[in-house]
């Protein structure tokens, strides 16, 4: 049966980050490091989620509150004294746990429930688990020692090993399973006397002494080495954002994504992709992005929570922003849909044409050189190029209503609150100040006059 607890260490102070933001908080894939972190751990099957917090715990108990409500309990590491005195902070949620403890920690995002999972079926026999990796470059992690009989008898922290320890390379990620009475009665034991490491610290890793004597602890070996590695500095914070877009990535695309150059492609990790979606270089999906079944996306466009349709075409460079596109629509090149526009089926929105808080019934189009803002375009309307929705009258925004059918001359400007009605014509250059009645058309521009022999007279005369 499935029974264990997850613990999440998460109450470093992540000085090597250079920043004033908790290092927890910080990005990858468009989600804070311990989202990644407690969703895999809440995903992994755990029967409750502890977290333990420390250094600016506010903010990271703020952001929990936020995301996570209901669905974890808090401890607190007042001082940070090593992972051991970590989990001994959580003691009251061990002497009433389940039989296993599961120990995570909280600044590895790559993490995956299916790896933890694994992970804890494997080791929930043993006193002890412990999850290991083979680097080449095993750098500054903990190594793990074992016998002749390829037993695991200890954990040396880097800071604490000699030459020969150092060149071992299989190595310690920081994710455990251990049984929960021998964790609480080991860890009482190691914290009520001064630690004795160059760090001055509690080592977790020192309890797998205890645990040899009574079985050999699992060295259970992950399956992927991009899911261990931890952020310490920005160098770190890069590296796991690249295998987490690798991930994405390879997901999408078993998926039946098309990406003409997967690495030129990034990935918020909640974006939604539809089968026979094309992926153009250059392209970034952000924020809860959706893109619907064949639709098609060119170089070098951002969307950030953005939904299209079918077979939508975005064409280079074009930016959308808590947006909607329509079926069949296509946009751009270098368009911009700002919040609160609505582009309904089949319509076009072209070349360096601005949108916000614009609903667009089928097939409009604004093809060219347009801002429209705060306006109600009806279906099959055509507004031509350089048309301006004078929204703004320095202290309010007003509407402009473009009517079903409508025809808005190139160069216009229509100065809200203003109704062009259904099938009406506006002639080019206008600026439009009233309603125009279904039908009808309006033009509002100074009349042309032509001089005769003006031109011919004004070279002749020098002057």
């Amino acid at each position: 049966m499935i029974d264990f607890q997850t613990i999440v260490l998460a109450a470093g102070k992540g000085t090597r980050m250079k920043s004033n933001r908790v290092k927890l908080l910080h990005e990858v894939a468009g989600k804070p490091i311990i989202w990644h972190v407690m969703q895999a751990s809440l995903k992994a099957g755990a029967t409750r989620v502890v977290v333990v917090v420390g250094h600016q715990r506010e903010e990271v108990e703020a952001y929990l509150a936020a995301e996570f409500a209901g669905r974890y309990e808090i401890a607190v590491q007042e001082e940070q004294k090593g992972t051991g005195h970590a989990v001994y902070s959580a003691a009251e949620f061990l002497k009433d746990g389940p039989a296993r403890t599961l120990i995570v920690s909280g600044d590895v995002p790559n993490m995956d429930a299916e790896t933890l999972h694994s992970f804890y079926l494997a080791a929930q026999e043993f006193p002890f688990g412990v999850m290991t990796a083979m680097l080449e470059d095993a750098s500054t992690y903990g190594r793990i020692v074992r016998n002749h009989a390829n037993q695991v008898t200890g954990i040396v922290e880097f800071k604490d090993a000699d030459p020969a320890q150092r060149a071992i390379r299989e190595i310690n990620t920081g994710f455990y399973v251990v049984r929960t009475s021998f964790l609480l009665e080991e860890l009482t034991k190691l914290c009520s006397s001064p630690p004795d490491n160059a760090q001055g610290e509690y080592y977790l890793t020192d309890l797998v002494e205890a645990a040899a004597q009574l079985e050999p602890p699992l060295g259970w070996r992950v399956p992927e080495v991009s899911r261990i590695h931890g952020v310490n500095t920005r160098c770190d914070l890069a590296l796991v954002e690249k295998y987490a877009q690798e991930h994405l990535r390879e997901h999408w695309m078993l998926n039946g994504v098309t990406m003409l150059d997967p690495a030129a492609v990034y990935l918020d990790v909640d974006v939604q992709l539809a089968e026979d979606v094309v992926l153009h270089p250059g392209v970034q999906l952000r924020a809860g992005s959706a893109v619907g079944p064949g639709s098609v996306i060119e170089t070098g466009c951002v969307l950030h929570a953005a939904q299209l349709g079918k077979e939508v075409h975005l064409k280079p460079h074009s930016v959308l922003n808590e947006s909607s596109v329509g079926d069949g629509a296509v946009v751009g090149p270098f368009a911009h849909l700002r919040p609160g526009s609505e582009i309904g089926a089949e319509c076009k929105i072209g070349n360096f044409v601005e949108t916000k808080k614009v609903q667009m019934g089928k097939g409009a189009k604004a093809s060219h050189l347009s801002y429209l803002g705060d306006a109600i375009i009806g279906a099959g309307a055509n507004v031509g190029a350089g048309t301006i929705t004078c929204n703004y009258d320095g202290k309010n925004k007003h509407v402009t209503k473009i009517g079903s059918g409508a025809f808005i001359g190139s160069n216009s400007s229509l100065v809200a609150p203003v109704t062009i009605g259904d099938d009406a014509y506006v002639g080019a250059g206008s600026v439009i100040t009233k309603d125009i009645e279904s039908g009808s058309l309006g033009v509002a521009r100074g009349r042309q006059q032509n001089i005769d022999g003006w031109a011919r007279r004004r070279r002749t005369s020098g002057s």
